[in-house]
């Protein structure tokens, strides 16, 4: 054997030795209610169903819109300057969730029990600042490690009324173990073409799109649902988990003022689902009630849809076409220090 073929070997034979990443995934959506206005007990049922969809084999699981504690719907039924409307975003503050804190500790350690990746929705509180308030999106990886934190750029309807508006630093994506690389989005921000094609670009290949368990009178949730994320995965050409909110006979109770708002309330709360990149469904979508919907998705089957139309690689004209991200917020206070003034 010449020194060239000796050398050729090794090579062939320490390449034969790398394995193959894992390129398959199990992606979950939740569909389930929140414990209303209640904290503690929204974070007890979240571990929970983490834990169950990680005993069930699930890599990536995505929750709903402000799970916890609860998304603030009572603006579909009581005037934002009402003493309920008051009251109820009173609680809201009260149970939000802050970061870092005991609360983020409790689902951490569920992911990292389970082994599973966490897109969860809540409310979060600023520290020391209980009116501000943002609709925020949780990514929590296998490791039970913190990894980002996305606020809604723009709050819709009621929720500008409790809710600040964010920044672009959550606009990123999170790989993991297992080929994935995920992005989320809340509501109407799945229907903002710069913020998911800012994602796009980043290379999504499982998308969250997280919602609430219904909008107002006269606007089906389920069907909205299925008409903005079927041309979203088309678009992306990425697997997409739609995780809805459920409607709990204490919400059901409390909100509604009318018979009428009554009715139709207790009509929605479904739409989970989990579409594949030329739109299709995989599972779902769900019916009213609470489940969490299970897909096996094989990152290999994007190869095809991205080889016909690949809009943040080949199937584009940056020369013509740009989109520019600002990250990070601002802070409400800045120092400026002149030489020589105020200092001994």
């Amino acid at each position: 054997m010449t020194s060239a073929e000796s050398v050729a070997g090794t090579a062939v034979a320490a390449h034969t030795a790398v394995p193959t990443p894992p390129r398959k995934a199990r992606l979950a959506a939740v569909q389930s209610a929140p414990v209303f206005l209640d904290r503690a007990g929204a974070v007890e049922k979240s571990c929970a169903l983490i834990r169950e969809a990680g005993a069930a084999g699930a890599s990536i699981i995505g929750f709903p819109e402000g799970f916890i504690p609860t998304h603030p719907l009572w603006y579909h039924f009581y005037p934002a300057s009402s003493p309920e409307a008051f009251e109820y975003a009173r609680r809201l503050s009260d149970n939000a969730v802050e970061i870092p804190g005991p609360d983020l500790d409790a689902l951490s350690a569920a992911a990292a029990e389970s082994g599973i990746f966490v897109v969860m929705g809540c409310c979060e509180r600023a520290t020391g600042r209980p009116g501000t308030l943002y609709n925020t999106l949780l990514f929590i990886n296998a490791e039970g490690r913190l990894v980002g934190r996305h606020r809604k750029i723009v709050p819709t309807l009621g929720e500008r009324l409790v809710h600040a508006p964010g920044d672009a630093e959550g606009l990123r994506t999170y790989s993991t173990s297992g080929g994935g690389v995920v992005s989320g989005l809340m509501c109407g921000e799945n229907s903002n073409p710069l913020a998911t094609f800012a994602l796009d670009a980043q290379g999504a290949n499982v998308h969250v799109a997280s919602w609430p368990s219904h909008f107002q009178l006269g606007a089906p949730m389920s069907d909205t649902i299925q008409m903005v994320t079927r041309a979203l995965a088309y678009q992306m050409k990425c697997f997409v988990i739609n995780a809805v909110g459920g409607i709990s006979a204490e919400m059901l109770a409390q909100l509604p003022v009318t018979k009428t708002q009554r009715d139709y309330m207790a009509s929605q709360g479904g739409g989970a689902s989990i579409l594949d990149p030329w739109g299709q469904f995989l599972a779902g979508p769900l019916p009213p009630g609470e489940g969490i919907l299970y897909a096996d998705v094989d990152f290999g089957d994007l190869v095809i849809p991205k080889s016909i139309q690949d809009f943040a690689g080949h199937y584009n004209r940056f020369d013509l076409l740009r989109v520019q991200v600002e990250q990070g917020g601002y802070p409400a206070l800045t120092r400026t220090i002149t030489p020589g003034i105020g200092t001994l």
